[in-house]
């Protein structure tokens, strides 16, 4: 095999690194802030060798220090991403006002935190907890492309005391749309609370786990991903994700 076939694109390359997303590397390619064995590399489409050398400019690692997680309270009612007419995106909560008084991240709110912010990963709209908001392309390949390495915990309240069957079900390996939802684990918190830890990140898996074992919802509340806890954040209210703080 040559060492032609052996390459990949270099935005692939940094992606897997972890050094950055392929859209912000493609960004830094561009901007001449890649350099490959000690030599910048500015055209897009670019392939390396896995053995080759790759480091990002102080600039490239001064925009990403720059750019900020946020983690928001979401009540239900809002949209974790483009919301349609009529619809509540929850990015709007996002202002000076809404700041946690208890927020120990020392950043200084600013206007460009808005830029590029996106969800990292799913929250449905009935459902509330804790929403990732992120500029960082590392953040959101972590719990997107990567959800299956991060637990996601969730408090379920339901309507009618749980049956007794549901919970052995629910810990038995549960099959949607014929696939089996890996590593779940539910506890009963009481007869109309459960507490839900899994690691898939899909639009109402939560709900329609239930469903499948029988079991009526009232609500939906995620309080984990990964390491990081909802904790005492206060609903509808958001705080920066701090620099000693790991998902």
């Amino acid at each position: 095999m040559s060492d032609t076939d052996k390459s990949i694109r270099l935005s692939k390359r940094m992606a897997e690194l972890g050094l950055c997303s392929r859209r912000e590397a493609d960004e830094f390619i561009e901007r001449g802030w890649v350099k490959v064995d000690g030599v910048v590399v500015d055209v897009l489409g670019s392939r390396v060798r896995p053995d080759q050398r790759i480091d990002l400019v102080k600039s490239a690692e001064t925009e990403l220090a720059e750019r900020v997680t946020i983690l928001l309270h979401k009540p239900v009612g809002y949209v974790c991403g483009p919301a349609e007419p009529g619809e509540r995106p929850a990015w709007q909560l996002v202002k000076q006002e809404t700041r946690f008084s208890g927020d120990r991240s020392d950043i200084h709110y600013l206007k460009k935190h808005h830029n590029g912010l996106a969800p990292a990963g799913w929250l449905d709209v009935d459902a509330s907890g804790l929403l990732v908001l992120t500029q960082d392309g590392r953040v959101s390949r972590k719990l997107i492309s990567s959800a299956g390495d991060y637990e996601q915990e969730f408090l379920v309240d339901l309507a009618a005391p749980l049956p007794d069957d549901a919970l052995a079900r629910l810990n038995g390996r549960p099959k949607l749309d014929g696939e089996v939802v890996s590593s779940i684990k539910v506890s009963r918190q009481s007869d109309f609370q459960l507490r839900i830890v899994v690691r898939e990140n899909r639009n109402r898996l939560i709900r329609q786990l239930c469903d499948w074992a029988g079991i009526k919802v009232t609500s939906v509340r995620r309080i984990r991903v990964g390491r990081i806890a909802l904790a005492d954040l206060p609903q509808g209210q958001w705080r920066y994700l701090r620099a000693d703080e790991r998902f």
